[in-house]
């Protein structure tokens, strides 16, 4: 039996019940689940792919797991994509994207192997291609199409992963993760006039400084509103202002020069401040837009409960915009069509702890706005009952934001608390709160910042609490997210 088949016939036997998912945040049918893949569109419709290992609840041998929309929103599980089962893959089909091409949906992706040699195990990744009709896909009899032999002799052959695939008039680029010997991360670029027959092009950006981390994994470069973007996201950073420690996923403003291929930065920004926010990947949709998906757990701070059969979930898309030199996040605009049981408030005076009549619940979409008052610090406390909540603050007086899972219920010395620093001057608040039963993403100020955070708190914990020092004035508006 090939091991796509394998994979497949186990799914089927221990897929988790849908009930027990969130309810429109992409999730495995059991096992884990890890970065983005193949976010694209294909024949009218919207496929993601993602890290999927289907036979345990932690990391392991890595498959493509197969998603499909028509409006980000409501998701169907299509069969497995890739399995590791060729010969330039079979430690693992890692990370990639994917391109709609007149031959089919072309997958691009790491394949992983690993060779003893003189008695030691080394490893070795290239990039691979699989051609497909959106629901199965073969590989192609070229593999691997990219190798790490094409680069310098300095360049790791071990750390080249990630392959984002684009057209443009003269033919195809793609841009992979990779770092030099002595551990300086930079983004290579490749060119291909069929996207089969590539040849190496140059070092689209680097870090020659060591204050980026030591490899760039997960790179996506585009133009948008007429800047040129790069993203990636760094392994071992240390934390500043900007970034916490870890792994973190950061975008890059600058110039482009095409004649060079060479990408000059002059400022980098965090993309979410939350505790899970990982490997995100865009896609330009049919209409224009930039839309992106992240993988929303965090690697050192995995909090699942002992017992849950599926590790992961993705952040539900968003649109992305810039303004003034840096990025705006918003949810897509499609969950509005999904919004139910409309309740509002305004003007109401928020002083110690309050709670509203409608404003409840696990899966909802809530903005509140302090429209005025003095305090220093504003509490909108979730997933509450009289043992747990998760609680997102404002600091006005230090100028910062708090998240804090503590009493979730999590029992992992995991994080459970991050502060951050607001990051654009801030005379009103306004804060947009996506809920979906074990993860809130915030959206600070029309998406100026983000903050994305899971929790696995059990549902009867539904009340939702806001809390201030002193006193403030607040407009409320909630609704229900039904997707059927």
């Amino acid at each position: 039996m090939s091991k796509l088949k394998k994979a497949e016939e186990f799914v089927n036997v221990y897929r988790v019940k849908k009930e027990q998912f969130p309810a429109f945040h992409v999730t495995p049918p059991c096992g884990w689940m890890n970065d983005p893949n193949g976010f694209s569109s294909y024949h009218g419709k919207i496929h993601l792919f993602y890290q999927f290992h289907p036979y345990n609840e932690a990391w392991g041998p890595m498959h493509w797991g197969h998603s499909e929309t028509t409006d980000f929103v409501k998701w169907t599980e299509l069969p497995i994509a890739l399995a590791p089962d060729q010969s330039y893959d079979d430690a693992g089909c890692f990370s990639g994207s994917a391109i709609e091409t007149e031959k089919g949906h072309l997958l691009v992706y790491t394949g992983v192997t690993e060779q003893e040699e003189n008695g030691v195990k080394n490893v070795y990744q290239n990039q691979c291609l699989a051609i497909g009709n959106g629901k199965t896909y073969t590989k192609l009899a070229q593999n691997p199409v990219v190798t790490g032999d094409m680069m310098p002799e300095h360049f790791s052959r071990e750390h080249f992963r990630d392959p984002k695939i684009w057209k443009e008039e003269d033919g195809y680029y793609m841009v992979v993760g990779n770092k030099t010997d002595d551990g300086k991360p930079h983004v290579v670029l490749f060119h291909s006039e069929d996207a089969i027959s590539w040849e190496y092009v140059s070092v689209l950006a680097k870090d020659d400084t060591g204050m980026l981390g030591t490899m760039w994994e997960c790179p996506d470069f585009f133009c948008l509103d007429g800047a040129y973007v790069l993203i990636t996201s760094p392994q071992n950073l240390s934390a500043d202002e900007e970034f916490h420690n870890g792994n973190n996923s950061v975008y890059y403003m600058g110039s482009y020069d095409k004649n060079q291929h060479i990408f000059h930065y002059d400022a980098v920004y965090s993309l979410d401040d939350g505790l899970d926010f990982y490997a995100p990947q865009t896609m330009l949709a049919d209409d224009g837009r930039r839309i992106m998906i992240a993988w929303m757990q965090s690697w050192d701070s995995n909090i699942r409960p002992e017992g849950q059969k599926w590790s992961g979930m993705m952040i539900l898309p968003r649109e992305l915009k810039v303004k003034d030199g840096k990025i705006l996040q918003s949810p897509v605009r499609e969950i509005e069509n999904y919004h139910r049981n409309g309740v509002r408030y305004e003007k109401q005076e928020v002083e110690g702890t309050c709670r509203f009549d409608g404003i409840k619940g696990r899966v909802l979409d809530m903005t509140v706005e302090i429209a005025g008052g003095d305090f220093r610090e504003f509490t909108i406390s979730v997933a509450q009952n009289e043992q747990f909540h998760t609680d997102f603050s404002i600091l006005q007086h230090k100028n910062r934001i708090e998240i804090d899972r503590t009493y979730s219920g999590m029992v992992r010395d995991a994080n459970a608390i991050r502060r951050i620093k607001v990051k654009s001057p801030c005379k009103k608040w306004k804060l947009r709160i996506i809920l979906d039963k074990y993860s809130m993403e915030v959206f600070l100020n029309d998406g100026q910042q983000v903050f994305s955070t899971t929790f696995y708190t059990s549902l009867e914990a539904d009340q939702i609490s806001f809390v201030c020092d002193g006193k403030a004035i607040v407009n409320l508006e909630k609704y229900d997210i039904v997707v059927a």
